[in-house]
């Protein structure tokens, strides 16, 4: 009897449109992206904004929480300590940019 628990798919939503697209901006996030065609370049700007806003949401939840990394360094085994007391800000600065 075969495993039913291996039969599944993916199914990906796809949606055709029209639009026009100011040209400089398509080849700005073209190169900065690193992508090869127009479709390529607009679906990675996309997912890089659903993304950012994926990481703001996560933010918002650990800013609810009171979090204490003092001691952080030595609560590592083996001596391979990192200090996680800056975490926080270093986590907004990299959100601003």
């Amino acid at each position: 009897m075969p495993d039913e628990s291996a039969d599944w798919c993916i199914f990906r939503l796809m949606t055709r449109i029209t639009v026009d697209v100011n040209d400089e901006w398509l080849d700005a996030a073209r190169e900065v992206l690193g992508t090869d065609t127009k479709v390529a370049t607009i679906n990675a700007a996309l997912h890089a904004f659903a993304i950012r806003r994926q990481a703001r949401e996560i933010v918002a939840a650990f800013d609810q929480v009171e979090m204490d990394f003092s001691g952080s360094v030595d609560a590592w085994r083996h001596g391979g300590g990192r200090d996680l007391g800056s975490l926080a800000e270093q986590a907004r600065d990299t959100e601003a940019a």
